[in-house]
């Protein structure tokens, strides 16, 4: 009892979401919830008054950060100093002595809620780990069948939602701070393409789902991955790779970039707060370029890292808890070729037609799967046709002749229908499947099987009703599954067969995941998806984008071009310039700005431009700037 009330929803969020619509935008209120969430999140870090603390006389470089002496470092026997380990070791201090990996110390103008989202998003990245280690101790349809793995998906899902929430405020955070002064663009590149790989992390996290979301994401996702000429290599819909990727490859990658970026945080200490007031001459931005890039020398306060890390840890914990608890996770069980042929037969015989008839969406798609045209994407140069069929996919063969050979046999009837129709010419083959296809609008079903007017149909009807049975028994998913050797985890046959028809596409039209419908951020029922995607999805919305055939291709592009144009923020001149225009920054350090620290220079420089005061020496300089605060 008590364990079904643990892992149960309190509210059930899987019936159908509601949706906002204007102009070309379209949005679900739960994608919409959780933007109004994280702006009124960022607006209250901007706004609300960081917990006062009193600034502290500066400690020396020899200690800790308060004063008191600093252990001593061990730096080898001096015999020993040419050694490759010795030289590492030495190197290592002085990059990142301990009072910088563990700092006691931080700068006083660290004071603002805007510099906790990144220890946040580590912590809800932790809660992601943790849950997703869980999860695969049960196996990967544990959460499908046990409500305690349910609960633990729950657990999962809501980690990475809060992990990408954020890391998403972070970012806008760095942004309007402008972050990268000082030489710390690396930090900024860092972050960026850490959150870009946070998105394909998620991205190959939904892919292994295994429910329909999952499924409609991989076949609509193909397209523009085959586009781009990787469909061959990265193959959405073969579930065994993308969650070896989702697992393995990319938490790796992930873990390493967000490393070196706190790394990098620990080394450049954190931007200082730009000058309060507007610098118009060049020895006045010098003078304020040579202060950004040199060590905090200016008042500090005690900093509890440990202490700090751990609380964001209980808090995100406690609330990725209580989301698990009381909302749950999406769980809309996935379409088979079973339940499309019991569920609609008509579309599932006509589709099967089409596969004979070689007139498929699949049979003309083009590279990977064969060399037809029909879906081959180009602007200028066809990244498919240069990367060639990888995938061979005969449609009539896998799709309806291979799985007819199998019952053969042991089924007299169907073997001669099989050799009857494959012994025929190709033009008898093809008048036959043309007058099936132009007499299924009249189909009826008697006791389950498909009943045309008479015609000239050869043995097509025939092999398509034994094929209709084969379907509602289940072995045809059997088979299409078969026909991939080892774990049968690649669901590409299926999956292209299934998008053939029109039943599986009526699904995701009525669940809002169709690309004219924003589908891309979406989740099934009245969960919140991946509202991040935004501009990936919005050239599908807009002229002359939706309605050109390449489509996806341009997508591909236009949002890697925003991607490049997001890393190279720092290089721009008048972009990089923006935080300037629009000063958000002077909420974040209005109170040292109120204490008069933006006025006056901590490092012996002042903001008109006298740049040659003395340098305090550098045993002066404090060890400690910020921790995990980024």
């Amino acid at each position: 009892m008590i364990t079904s009330q643990l892992v149960g929803s309190v509210t059930n969020m899987n019936e159908s979401g509601y949706y906002l619509h204007w102009n070309v935008f379209t949005v679900s209120v739960a994608n919409l919830v959780l933007i109004a969430v994280m702006v009124a999140i960022f607006g209250a870090a901007l706004l609300v008054r960081f917990p006062n603390h009193r600034d502290e006389p500066v400690g020396s470089a020899s200690g800790t950060g308060d004063g008191s002496p600093a252990p001593a470092a061990y730096l080898g026997d001096p015999a020993d100093e040419r050694m490759w380990t010795s030289r590492l070791r030495r190197r290592a201090l002085s990059t990142l002595p301990p009072g910088k990996l563990l700092p006691d110390r931080q700068p006083a103008y660290v004071a603002s809620w805007v510099y906790v989202f990144g220890v946040g998003a580590l912590a809800a990245l932790a809660m992601a780990v943790v849950s997703g280690f869980t999860i695969a101790i049960g196996g990967t349809d544990w959460w499908h069948t046990n409500p305690v793995g349910h609960f633990f998906n729950s657990l999962h899902l809501w980690s990475v939602e809060l992990f990408m929430a954020l890391m998403v405020i972070h970012l806008w955070g760095k942004f309007w701070m402008a972050a990268w002064r000082g030489r710390r663009a690396l930090t900024w590149i860092t972050g960026v393409i850490a959150f870009m790989a946070s998105v394909l992390e998620c991205f190959t996290g939904y892919l292994s789902q295994q429910n329909f979301d999952s499924q409609w994401i991989a076949t609509n996702g193909k397209d523009s991955m085959n586009a781009a000429g990787v469909g061959g290599f990265f193959n959405l819909m073969n579930v065994g790779q993308m969650l070896l990727w989702h697992v393995v490859l990319l938490p790796i990658v992930l873990i390493a970039l967000v490393g070196a970026h706190v790394l990098l945080v620990r080394m450049r200490g954190v931007s200082h707060p730009l000058p309060e007031r507007r610098l118009r001459s060049r020895a006045e931005r010098r003078a304020a370029a040579a202060e950004e890039r040199a060590a905090w020398r200016g008042p500090t306060r005690r900093y509890d890292i440990v202490k700090e890390a751990t609380a964001a840890v209980a808090i995100v914990a406690v609330l990725v808890i209580a989301l698990a608890g009381f909302l749950s996770s999406p769980d809309e069980p996935p379409v088979t070729v079973q339940s499309w042929a019991q569920v609609a037969p008509a579309d599932f015989i006509g589709t099967a037609a089409s596969e004979l008839a070689g007139t498929s969406e699949t049979a003309n798609y083009g590279p990977p799967y064969n060399h037809q045209s029909g879906s081959v994407q180009r602007l200028g140069i066809s990244w498919q046709v240069l990367t060639g069929v990888l995938q061979p996919i005969d449609a009539a063969s896998a799709f309806v002749l291979n799985p007819l050979s199998k019952i053969a046999p042991t089924d007299p009837p169907v073997a001669a229908a099989l050799n009857s129709y494959q012994s025929a010419p190709a033009k008898q083959q093809d008048t036959w499947t043309t007058n099936y296809a132009n007499a299924l609008p009249k189909v009826s079903f008697v006791h389950g099987n498909p009943v045309l007017p008479a015609g000239d149909y050869g043995p097509v009807p025939e092999m398509l009703s034994t094929e209709l049975t084969l379907a509602r028994s289940g072995a045809l998913d059997a088979d299409l599954l078969a026909q991939h050797p080892f774990y049968g985890t690649n669901f590409t046959k299926p999956l292209l067969f299934l998008e053939d028809g029109s039943y599986y596409s009526n699904l995701a039209h009525d669940q809002h995941l169709t690309g004219s419908q924003w589908g891309v951020m979406n989740e099934t029922g009245s969960y919140p998806g991946q509202p991040w995607l935004w501009l990936y999805t919005l050239w599908y919305q807009v002229r002359p984008f939706k309605n050109s055939t390449n489509v996806d291709l341009m997508a591909v592009y236009l949002t890697g071009g925003a991607t490049i144009l997001l890393l190279a923020v720092p290089f721009i001149p008048g972009v990089r310039d923006i935080p300037r225009v629009i000063p958000l920054y002077r909420l974040v350090w209005r109170d040292w700005y109120r204490r008069g620290g933006g006025g006056e220079d901590p490092h012996g420089l002042s903001l008109d431009g006298d740049a040659n005061a003395p340098e305090q020496p550098p045993g002066d300089r404090p060890t400690g700037e910020l921790g995990l605060r980024s």
